[in-house]
């Protein structure tokens, strides 16, 4: 990883020279979480302006880091930073709280991120991953492999969520660890957490898992996932 990042950071250096003024690697590389099956290297960069021609000079440089399995790097201006913070609160606010600067200066800092429609974003990320979770379960559900793997690649993002709930009910800065996020998640919403836990060890483990015992993990995955759902629409103030 570091050589690519090394050869990524002097390539954008080079591409984009003054204009350049941040690169942040940030996610689950930054939280401990990282899984190199699963997990990706995310990266922000940050220029003057972004404009047609800067993106066509990083093209060389792009097209080796995606080579080497990697996502395409977020383009932003400082401006549009600050600008963005009260559309995509959720965002920003991982962004903020797990993030590394490779170059030039933090984005992140004396950035106020507003949580004024973060219960709205929270709630509709959540439904719509549940209403996915779904979906995907039909054509899944004769294979335990399958649903094994639907419930171990979706726990990731649903963390992210959870984390998000925490700060909706009351923790200034949630956990950024998995693993603490859905203990915190059980403390504080009083849940049976025991469904995500398993899902977390099978996702480490890869142990596999009999027809109808994934059937019955599913299930229950499923419904605590709702219980968060339910407590976050019921929140008495919906910000």
């Amino acid at each position: 990883m570091a050589d690519d990042l090394t050869r990524l950071v002097e390539g954008l250096k080079e591409a984009h020279g003054s204009r350049l003024l941040s690169i942040v690697l940030y996610g689950s590389v930054v939280t401990g979480d990282f899984d190199p099956e699963r997990s990706n290297y995310n990266v922000l960069v940050v220029l003057e302006t972004v404009t047609p021609a800067d993106l066509r000079a990083a093209r060389p440089v792009i097209e080796e880091w995606q080579a080497r399995g990697h996502p395409l790097p977020l383009y932003f201006t400082r401006e549009e930073i600050a600008d963005a913070v009260d559309v995509f609160p959720m965002e920003f606010l991982d962004m903020s709280a797990a993030h590394r600067v490779l170059y030039g200066e933090d984005p992140f800092a004396g950035l106020d991120v507003p949580t004024l429609h973060l219960r709205h974003q929270l709630e509709y990320e959540l439904r719509g991953k549940l209403i996915r979770l779904r979906e995907l379960y039909i054509p899944a559900s004769q294979s335990a492999e399958r649903v094994t793997a639907l419930m171990t690649d979706s726990i990731a993002s649903f963390t992210v969520l959870f984390r998000h709930a925490l700060r909706l009910f009351g923790l200034s800065e949630p956990p950024l660890k998995r693993r603490e996020v859905v203990e915190r998640l059980g403390d504080v919403l009083a849940l049976d957490v025991a469904p995500f836990r398993a899902v977390l060890n099978l996702r480490e483990t890869k142990r596999a898992l009999p027809l109808d015992e994934a059937e019955r993990l599913f299930a229950a995955y499923l419904g605590a996932i709702q219980a968060v759902v339910e407590r976050v629409d019921h929140l008495e103030e919906k910000r």
